[in-house]
């Protein structure tokens, strides 16, 4: 199938805080695609040069979109970058015929990759949920050259200190997806809800930031397209984590990690880099599960000394 390509306008209008990073992000020349992947319209964002020697595919977390790993793009110069929404959320359409899983989302990546043709020779690079999909997947088949990880899940969500807090809310996706359509809809779009997440994950202390985070939240956590969807991928992102796909991952390995994360301990973490047979962990210090939004340049010199190529843009 050939992809759609046209260059991509700024979709700024519901967004009310301005990007810390909006002036890097400016810089890179970006163009707006469609393919369709698995019955999924996916639509995906190509940043930087397209005849760059190093092309890296981002996948996004659990009720995210490709925004969210702007401020990471923004900062990374010389590389070429392939940013999807991933189906059912964003402005991706639902896959047909598979359920939202982990399986079924890998499956998606691996069709994707091939689709676009680059499979073998881009770097696959996943944050929080993403990990789980592009683990799933390069364990399952698909070529890499290496993978990143960004606050990879590396423990079951079920078990641990999290594991009440994640059975009550499988409880209130179910109780969403159960309600009335517009009961529910409401429910799950809660504004009360998404900013009890923001704030739980937000770890800066900048007031500036932090508005811009809850206003990033606000903006694209509830851009998904129906209830099916962003109820099966709750249950995706608890039935599995990293871990169980690292052993059969041999291709070398970026984890990038944190100190104050609450979904992953740093014992945790630490734990998932000895179970890859080539691995390097990297954790910040200071920031949470939103290294994508509060330390985007020190992700970006990481990744950069990981890889061997691009520049990393706004060093002081």
């Amino acid at each position: 199938m050939q992809a759609l390509v046209h260059l991509a306008l700024p979709r700024i209008a519901s967004v009310t805080v301005r990007s810390p990073y909006a002036d890097l992000l400016a810089q890179a020349p970006v163009r707006e695609h469609s393919v369709r992947v698995l019955g999924s319209d996916t639509k995906y964002w190509e940043y930087g040069p397209q005849d760059a020697a190093t092309t890296v595919v981002v996948v996004h977390g659990y009720r995210g979109e490709h925004h969210g790993l702007e401020p990471v793009v923004a900062h990374l110069e010389g590389i070429r970058i392939i940013s999807p929404d991933l189906p059912g959320f964003g402005e991706s359409t639902p896959l047909e015929g598979r359920a939202h899983d982990i399986a079924g989302y890998a499956a998606w990546l691996a069709a994707f990759v091939g689709e676009l043709g680059i499979a073998g020779s881009a770097v696959i690079l996943g944050h929080s949920f993403g990990s789980i999909v592009v683990s799933a997947a390069v364990a399952g088949g698909l070529a890499t050259p290496r993978l990143v990880l960004i606050n990879p899940i590396a423990a079951p969500a079920l078990e641990g200190p999290n594991g009440f807090m994640s059975r009550v809310t499988l409880l209130y996706y179910r109780a969403g997806r159960a309600l009335p359509e517009r009961i529910g809809k409401r429910l799950l779009s809660s504004w009360l809800v998404v900013r009890f997440m923001s704030v739980f994950l937000a770890q800066s202390k900048d007031p500036a930031l932090r508005r811009w985070i809850h206003d990033q939240h606000h903006t694209y956590f509830s851009r998904y397209a129906n209830r099916d969807s962003v109820v099966e991928g709750f249950e995706a992102s608890i039935s599995a984590d990293a871990s169980m796909f690292a052993e059969r991952i041999t291709v070398p390995t970026l984890l990038i990690g944190s100190d104050r994360d609450p979904i992953t301990t740093v014992a945790a973490q630490r734990h998932l880099a000895t179970l890859f047979p080539d691995a390097q962990l990297v954790i910040l210090e200071g920031v949470g599960h939103l290294v994508h939004y509060e330390k985007p340049l020190e992700a970006a010199r990481a990744i950069v000394a990981f890889l061997g190529a691009g520049r990393v843009l706004g060093t002081t």
